[in-house]
């Protein structure tokens, strides 16, 4: 018989599709290898008191994770039961763990779960098994229904329909609710799962409160005597409480109103003064908390001068210090004062007007010697890492500028180097006016004396004697001597 070419092919398609199925079928489905031969697979032994409804071809998972079937289920010669389990090769299982039988549905479908107790333990192997003290089976269904039914035969069927009516009467219509209960146990237990060892730390901490609570029981029982006694007091006397509830609120507002109106008008001054600073501090908030941090070293280094020759043989008392004096040692800055000609003479007694504008050292901010702490170097507390001498400066865009490079005041008062007045004034401020010069200084007295006695004749016309300018005064001069005044005088 002669077949068409098509025919042909249909049926080669046919056929290796077929080849296809049944290899699926064989391999994957009825997983024929494993079953006749146990390819891929090996057997473990457990012990069971009793079968516990646990049939052949029955699941074994391992953490939750389909891991083998159980190939028999047989009576041994001491009355116990052996399960035989084909497990999967590719998945090692800690030898350390228990055998427990679980129901999957209230139907049957019994099934052995295997649960780890570490993860450190070598791996089962073919032909291990596990004793019968690491076994465990469900209780038994008909012993349980019985046990449930005589304890429902002793309950009062009258009181029985109480309690139904009566659980009726308490939670009828209240399925939102306990809806929104079983939720949210259900994200608290979730939230639980996900901080678990922040739970398991707060248990395992738990103990030396509790530890307190019982050694402080006495202390317990005894403020619960106390508060006991109160609120006995307080019920005795209902009536004075009630009447102080109700009067007191009156009475303190009209007391309060009083003191409110007899601070007028202090209060509302002082409150409004309180704004001010509150702005402020706000505003110094870091220098105050710098402040605050920066207190407690300045007081322990106080503390530690004062007690640095406790108990010793000096008898010095107080703070231990060392003063060492240094002349213009680094000089003083000038740069950004008046110029000399408009500085008033120290021997004045008058009080004149403070300069309008910034008197201030302007020298270059990083200069490491003169007035590294001067107003130059003001951190602006608005505006991190930018320092200026004025809060004005901090908060515009204006920068710093110095007048020089150097120590000593330099220029004409009203063209200096950078342009800037002296004293430093705002701007669109008319520039500073020069002082009034001064009274001319007192002409200095010259007198002739006699080396010889320390005579002169002064410039009112009378003689003056002064010993230590004498031939006979005395060659070796202390300080002391120096600051005391001389004999005869």
């Amino acid at each position: 018989m002669h077949l068409h070419r098509r025919i042909l092919i249909q049926l080669a398609i046919f056929v290796t599709v077929a080849l296809i199925a049944g290899a699926v079928m064989i391999f994957g489905y009825i997983k024929a290898p494993t079953t006749l031969f146990g390819v891929g697979h090996y057997n473990v032994t457990v012990q069971l008191p009793q079968a516990g409804g646990l049939y052949k071809t029955g699941n074994v998972t391992y953490r939750g994770t389909e891991v083998g079937r159980v190939e028999d289920v047989r009576l041994t010669d001491g009355g116990g039961v052996e399960a035989v389990l084909s497990l999967r090769s590719d998945v090692e299982i800690p030898s350390d763990l228990e055998a427990e039988v679980h129901s999957q549905s209230a139907v049957g479908e019994q099934y052995v779960a295997l649960l780890p107790r570490s993860g450190s333990a070598p791996p089962l192997k073919n032909g291990d098994v596990i004793p019968l003290k690491d076994a465990k089976v469900p209780p038994d269904i008909n012993s349980l229904l019985d046990a449930t039914n005589r304890g429902l035969q002793a309950i009062p069927q009258d009181n029985l329909k109480t309690v139904i009516d009566e659980s009726y009467t308490a939670i009828g219509g209240l399925g939102p609710e306990i809806s929104r209960f079983v939720k949210g146990s259900t994200a608290l237990a979730i939230d639980a799962r996900k901080n678990l060892d922040p739970l398991t730390s707060l248990i395992d901490q738990s103990q030396p409160v509790l530890d307190s609570q019982t050694d402080t029981s006495d202390s317990i029982r005894a403020w619960a005597a106390n508060l006991a006694n109160i609120s006995h007091q307080l019920q005795a006397q209902d009536t004075s409480v009630a009447g102080l509830i109700d009067k007191g609120g009156v009475a303190a507002g009209d007391e309060t109103r009083r003191l409110v109106d007899r601070l007028q008008p202090t209060l509302p001054l002082l409150l409004a003064n309180l704004v001010s600073v509150n702005d402020v501090a706000i505003k110094y908030q870091p220098a105050l908390e710098q402040l605050l941090v920066l207190l407690p070293a300045g007081t322990a280094n106080l503390q530690a001068g004062a007690v640095s020759n406790l108990n010793s043989k000096q008898d010095l008392k107080g703070i231990f210090l060392d003063f060492n004096l240094n002349i213009n040692l680094p000089q003083p800055c000038t740069t950004g004062f008046l110029p000399i000609q408009q500085q008033r003479v120290p021997t004045y007694e008058d009080y004149p007007d403070r300069p309008a504008g910034d008197v201030y050292c302007r020298i270059p901010q990083d200069s490491p010697i003169t007035a590294v702490r001067g107003a130059r170097n003001y951190p602006c507390l608005t505006v991190p890492g930018k320092r200026a001498p004025t809060v004005k400066m901090c908060e515009s865009n204006e920068q710093y500028v110095p007048l020089n490079d150097g120590y000593n005041w330099k220029g004409d008062p009203n063209a200096t180097l950078s342009g800037q007045d002296i004293p430093q004034l705002q701007p669109g401020s008319p520039p500073a006016q020069a002082a009034p010069p001064g009274p001319a200084p007192p002409p200095v007295a010259v007198a002739q004396y006699d080396p010889a006695t320390g005579t002169y004749l002064g410039p009112d016309g009378k003689v003056y004697t002064q010993s230590n300018l004498s031939q006979t005064t005395p060659k070796d001069q202390s300080w002391q001597n120096m600051l005391l005044p001389p004999p005869g005088s």
